[in-house]
This record gives C-alpha cells, structure tokens and sequence, in this order.
C-alpha cells in the first residue's frame, strides 16, 4: 500500500501571485473541506478487506503573506489478519513569489508516532534544493521542478484554454522529501453539475458553479527500465477557485472514494500587495 505518499491534488490547492495572474481568472478559495472516505475496490494482493476514514483539508494565505495548507488524513485499514488505524498529519507553507516550500509530515499508527518528516526545498535557477531535517540531516541536488502551487495554476490555466491532455512536473514534499513526480494530466470538457449529485447539499452557494472532470497519474522519474506505471492515480471534480470533489485515489491494488461532506469557505484575502 502506499497510504504514505498524499495524494497531491490536496496539497497543490495554493497559489502564487504570478502564478494567478497568468492562469487563473478566479482567486483560489480559502476553505476547509472535510471528505468521507470509502474502500472502492481491493485486488487480493492487497490483502485490504475493508477501509473507512476522513481527509481533512485547510487553505488560507495571500499572494503578499505566503500560503499554508494543513492536511489531515485518517484512515482505517482492515485486512483479514488485523486492523489498524494511520493518521498522517502534514503542514506545508509557500512563499507568495514560489521561492520556496516548507513541509512537515507526522505519521502516526494507532495513535503511536512512527515517523517525523521536516525540511524546504528552495528552487533555483540550476534547480531545486531540498533540506531535510528530520528524520535524519540531509541535503538534495533535485532537477527544476514547479511546487504544489504552479502545478493547480497551470491546470486550471490550461483547463481554460481548452487543453485536454500535458505532462509536467511536480515536488511536494511527500513520502521522504526526495523525488520530483512527473504527472500526466487529462482535462475533460467544463460541465455543470447533475441535480442528482450527492454533493451538492454541501455546496449551497456553490452548487451552481461548472467543474472539469479531471485525472491524474503520478511516475516516480527514478524507476527505470519496464513497462511505466503510475505510482497512484486520483481523478476528481475541479472548480475553478481549487476546490476539488468526488474523488478517486487509486493505488493500484486498490482504490478509494473521498465524499466532499463538509465545506466551510473563508474571505478572500487581497490578491495584491501594498
């Protein structure tokens, strides 16, 4: 399983003052969004016979003040021999101009911590340097890569002009802080939502707004040799303002649901500094 890398649609909901003003026409929301989540499916190999449990995810930040998301994941995993309960707990924080990314992730099993994972990567004009200070001091040399940031600013830009299909490049601090994912994305036509969607009780003010169908898949750029495949997969429904919905995680050996059941939307601070 790999519960441990977060799947990154939540953790790019962040934004950048150029980053805005070049792709997106609307200001991402400020927001907390609370999901349900479900077990979808679950090959043998697996070895999952159930799973149940909550994703927790805030935004807040300005293009003058920096970006914080604080994420919380929560899951209980069944197998037919035991059960156990993870909780993964990350804070990440953008400088406003994408200079650089802070991160810090607490994996906990059981309520017992298993792992502290803390550092910035800065980017650079040769590329990305990443500074990890726990669990362990070290120091990374990384290809140039786009944070959490540009990475849903170039999406909803692109979603905009029409584009259905690119690759790009992504580093969010995810697993051990080391890799830069290449991702594939696939963007499908703007649509208003069905009367009959389950989510739009949540909404409210919101139900009304249109949302891209979209999928991603995320390679590891250090496996070589075979045939490439995704290290997971999430498809959602993405509005304009970053909010995302209706969502898939897939793992290969198995999937999961995330049901949006609680929103609460904060004001939107100035997108322009002093």
């Amino acid at each position: 399983m790999r519960l441990s890398r977060l799947p990154a649609a939540f953790l790019v909901l962040q934004t950048v003052a150029w980053a805005t003003a070049a792709y997106a026409a609307t200001p991402l929301m400020p927001h907390r969004a609370v999901y349900d989540l479900a077990l979808d499916r679950a090959s043998d190999r697996s070895g999952i016979t159930g799973l149940a449990g909550r994703m927790v995810y805030e935004f807040n930040g300005s293009p003058c003040e920096g970006y914080t998301v604080q994420f919380r994941f929560v899951t209980k995993v069944d197998t037919s021999e035991t059960s156990r309960v993870t909780d993964q707990q990350t804070t990440t924080f953008e400088e406003g101009n994408g200079s650089t990314f802070s991160f810090v992730t607490k994996s906990f099993t059981d309520q017992t911590l298993e792992r502290e994972l803390k550092g910035k990567a800065t980017a650079e004009d040769s590329g990305l340097t990443v500074t990890i200070d726990k669990p362990e001091p070290n120091r990374l040399n990384l290809r140039k890569t786009q944070f959490p940031t540009q990475h849903l600013a170039e999406l909803i830009g692109k979603a905009n002009k029409g584009e259905t299909f690119y690759e790009t490049n992504l580093f969010d601090g995810s697993e051990d802080g080391d890799k830069v994912m290449t991702t594939t994305v696939i963007v499908g036509k703007k649509a208003d939502a069905d009367k009959a969607d389950p989510e739009l009780p949540v909404l409210e003010k919101l139900a009304s707004d249109q949302y891209w169908p979209v999928d991603i898949a995320y390679f590891d750029e250090a496996n070589e040799g075979g045939e490439e495949l995704p290290e997971y997969r999430i498809s959602f429904k993405l509005h304009e303002n970053g909010l995302t919905r209706d969502l898939t995680m897939d793992y290969g050996d198995f999937s999961m649901k995330g049901k949006l059941v609680n929103l609460k939307t904060f004001d939107q601070p100035p997108q322009t500094c002093p």
